[in-house]
This record gives structure tokens, sequence and C-alpha cells, in this order.
């Protein structure tokens, strides 16, 4: 389980470090993206923020669940702007929130804590 844990995250950082860095670099399909989303580039830059943050917390230890939390929640808004907004595929952003909801699987152990629970 640990090789294919390390695997999931090696690939969600890929991802989401090349994505978020593209965003707050300003790349013009981002630009453009955000644009006909219409909600602002100040969401541009949340968003990159939150993508690059989550790529980081993927390798703090016992912070892969908030991690991959964060980023699956990211696709699930990619997914709905794909669907409604923006078009035509939301199959990259739906392939990214399953890797992340794997990584939540294989580390279930730190949902408690993450919510404060005690066991």
């Amino acid at each position: 389980m640990t090789y294919l844990s390390i695997g999931l995250r090696v690939l969600l950082t890929l991802a989401f470090v090349a994505a978020g860095f593209a965003k707050l670099s300003g790349v013009e399909m981002m630009v453009a993206t955000y644009d006909a989303i219409g909600v602002g580039q100040w969401f541009r830059y949340l968003t990159g923020i939150i993508e690059i943050g989550g790529a980081v917390l993927l390798w703090l230890p016992r912070r892969q669940v908030l991690a991959a939390g964060l980023l699956g929640a990211t696709m699930v808004g990619a997914v709905l702007a794909h669907l409604f907004i923006l078009g035509p595929s939301a199959v990259p952003a739906v392939i990214l929130g399953l890797i992340s909801a794997a990584v939540i699987y294989l580390h279930r152990d730190q949902i408690d804590e993450t919510l404060g629970r005690t066991a």
C-alpha cells in the first residue's frame, strides 16, 4: 500500500503543481478560463494557491487526508464548472478527483484525527 500511496501522491503532485503554477503565472488559457467562468481573476489565484498548497500537504506527515480532501473538493468545483459553464470535457478533473479519493481511502486512518475526534 505504501508504494501505491506514493505513486498516487506523485501523480497528484505533478498535476496540481503544474496547474497551480499555470494559474499563478497567468497562462493565457487559465486567464481565459476564469474569464469564462465569470468569478474574477482573484479566484484563479486562490485556486492556484490551493492546488500548490494541497500538493505540498500531500507530503507532510499525517496530512494526506486533509490534502486529498482539499484537492478533491477543488476537482468537484472543476467538474461542475466544466459541466455547466465551460464544456466540453470534465474527464481530467474527474480522474484527478478519483485519485484524490483513492488517497483518502488509503489514509483513512487519519480521518478521525483530521476531524478532531478521539478514538
